[in-house]
């Protein structure tokens, strides 16, 4: 399992675009959704989610995401 044993991989999902409105989370234009990329843990998916959305501070209706998929992927799972 190329040392997976002690480090259990846990996917998460960093993406973000532009919202209708910067209280809600409808997204203007689905097709223009920034899919940042796949990670392996929460600490290499907050740093990628942290320079995307400081990068993207100066508009108020871009916002980034952590999505946790390993949630999704096994929901029986701690």
């Amino acid at each position: 399992m190329s040392g997976q044993e002690n480090n259990k991989q846990l996917l998460h999902l960093v993406f973000g675009g532009e919202l209708d409105n910067p209280n809600s989370v409808e997204f203007r234009d689905l097709e223009k959704l920034d899919i940042v990329g796949i990670y392996p843990n929460y600490a290499t998916a907050h740093a990628a989610w942290k320079s995307k959305a400081q990068s993207t501070v100066d508009n108020a209706h871009m916002r980034y995401f952590i999505v946790h998929m390993h949630r999704l992927l096994d929901p029986q799972a701690e």
